[in-house]
């Protein structure tokens, strides 16, 4: 093999309608080493055959823990000249849809990986860049091994990270993503423009694969995806397709079993759905679940809550959750133990316990679990707690978080008492928090009233909701999980404490 001199670029994730991977060169043509969190993209690389120079562009770490990446569209073809800031490719991470973005200047002069391939391993080749005016049909014969070969992808370790999982690298805990160790160029903070992701998720259409709307409102309709044909452009399906489908159950379901349809459907698992199932298998593994449950009243809740609102003359409008986020943080405030985590750091285990109080609330989206973080609840009043659970779970369910917006969290809460069905249910702990409520379905319950006059006994009817906590034994002995639901307890059902 001939020589491989290394001429890195990397730089910070930026949004700018995706987040977007920014490049600089340690060359002669500059002396300045920018800090990335992600892996070199670019090295200068002479092959075996007789080729001009050029630049390989491999695959790009666009998160802390990617491994692997799934090509999306490509903005630039084979002879396309491309500038600072243009748009390369877009690719698909456990996380998100993003854009690889330059910041260098040139022109493609071989494309290596399709778009639609699936799994290619971080520091794999992906294309050719040659200096503008170079002449690329000395490329039509370049393959991935002139380019050194695919790379094999890490293997899944307990450091993985997910999507609803709170903490950043570096958090010390056993199921913490790794941090990225390379001589250089080191790691600088990512940046964001506060663009929409909007031009990202648009390009993907043209790829007839769906958007998480169009994913959605099919799921509520209850329409395979597969068996809508899309007539938007280049076969994107549309909003329409999906109100004109007709729903896969009832009596169309059973006509096409009698033609002899399918009995089932394979779906491919996404990335993200991926490092879902490895962190909750690691978390139940590795946490050792105890579970304290309790009903309580929120019949005074609902009161303060309706009282609130009606006075509200439409500047906001508050939700049983937001009271409920609210209360957990005076509950963790109350009993700082719940508000810890535990830590691994130097070779020492620690416990840390934390100061303020960040919930992370759980939030299902079209493509999986979420967990937005509403930072130093304790500092806010349910307006702004209402206010930014709203902002913070539109942006989940639209692929828009930052990272730091889901990664950092001290304790979670799990809501699904949106669904009658669902009187309650246990949660798996979000590592490496120590706690995580569960909330069930408010009911109504029988309870003894005052008694009449003559001293009858008497029946009153009070709304009460199930909240089941789960805390890791590590951290929470069981006498601290019981104090902690009774500080929960107290303050729901005296629900003006929260105005303090």
């Amino acid at each position: 093999m001939a020589t491989t001199t290394l001429m890195t670029r990397v730089g910070g994730l930026s949004t700018r309608g995706s987040m977007a991977l920014r490049a600089c060169l340690n060359s002669s043509r500059s002396s300045e080493v920018r800090r990335a969190p992600a892996l070199s993209a670019l090295a200068r690389y002479y092959a075996s055959k007789s080729f001009p120079s050029h630049t390989v562009v491999s695959m790009p770490a666009l998160s802390p823990t990617m491994t692997a990446g799934n090509i999306g569209a490509w903005q630039k073809k084979v002879g396309d000249s491309i500038a600072p800031g243009d748009v390369l490719v877009e690719i698909e991470t456990d996380k998100a849809q993003m854009d690889f973005e330059f910041q260098e200047e040139g022109t493609i002069a071989k494309i290596l990986k399709d778009s639609g391939e699936k799994d290619v391993a971080v520091g794999s080749p992906i294309a050719v860049l040659v200096e503008e005016g170079e002449d690329v049909s000395a490329f039509e014969s370049f393959s991935i091994e002139d380019a050194g070969g695919d790379k094999q992808a890490a293997p899944a370790s307990k450091e993985g990270d997910a999507s609803e999982a709170s903490e950043p690298p570096k958090s010390g805990s056993g199921t913490a993503p790794p941090a990225k160790e390379e001589s250089a160029p080191e790691a600088i903070e990512s940046t964001s423009t506060g663009g929409p992701l909007e031009t990202s998720l648009d390009r993907i259409r043209r790829m007839n694969i769906p958007s998480p709307l169009i994913s959605r409102l099919a799921a509520e309709k209850g329409v395979s995806i597969s068996s809508i044909k899309g007539t938007g452009p280049n076969g994107q399906i549309t909003k329409q397709d999906v109100e004109n489908a007709k729903p896969t159950g009832g009596a169309p379901a059973a006509a096409g079993a009698a033609a002899g349809a399918p009995a089932y459907e394979d779906t491919p698992a996404t990335s993200m759905r991926k490092v879902i199932a490895k962190r909750l298998t690691e978390s139940m593994q590795q946490n050792p679940h105890y579970f304290v449950a309790s009903n309580i009243s929120v019949s005074k809740l609902l009161k303060l809550r309706q009282a609130l609102n009606a006075s509200a003359e439409g500047e906001y409008k508050l939700s049983v959750n937001d009271f409920l986020v609210k209360a957990l943080a005076v509950a963790a405030r109350k009993v700082p133990a719940a508000n810890s985590s535990w830590r691994e750091e130097g070779g020492q285990v620690i416990i840390r316990q934390h100061n303020v109080v960040d919930v992370s609330v759980a939030v299902a989206t079209p493509v999986g679990l979420m967990t937005p973080i509403v930072k130093n609840v304790g500092g806010l009043g349910l307006q702004g707690v209402s206010a930014q659970i709203k902002d913070l779970g539109k942006r989940a369910r639209d692929g828009k978080l930052k990272p730091e917006e889901y990664q950092g969290g001290t304790i979670t809460i799990s809501n699904m008492g949106m669904n009658p069905a669902v009187e309650r249910f246990t949660a798996v702990i979000n590592p490496p928090q120590a706690v995580i409520v569960a909330i069930g379905t408010t009911q109504k319950v029988a309870v003894p009233g005052e008694p009449t006059e003559d001293g009858t006994p008497s029946v009153e009817w009070d709304e009460q909701i199930v909240i089941t906590g789960s805390f890791d034994h590590k951290v929470v002995d069981g006498a601290v999980g019981g104090e902690f639901m009774g500080a929960l307890k107290k303050v729901i059902e005296n629900p003006l404490e929260l105005l303090l």
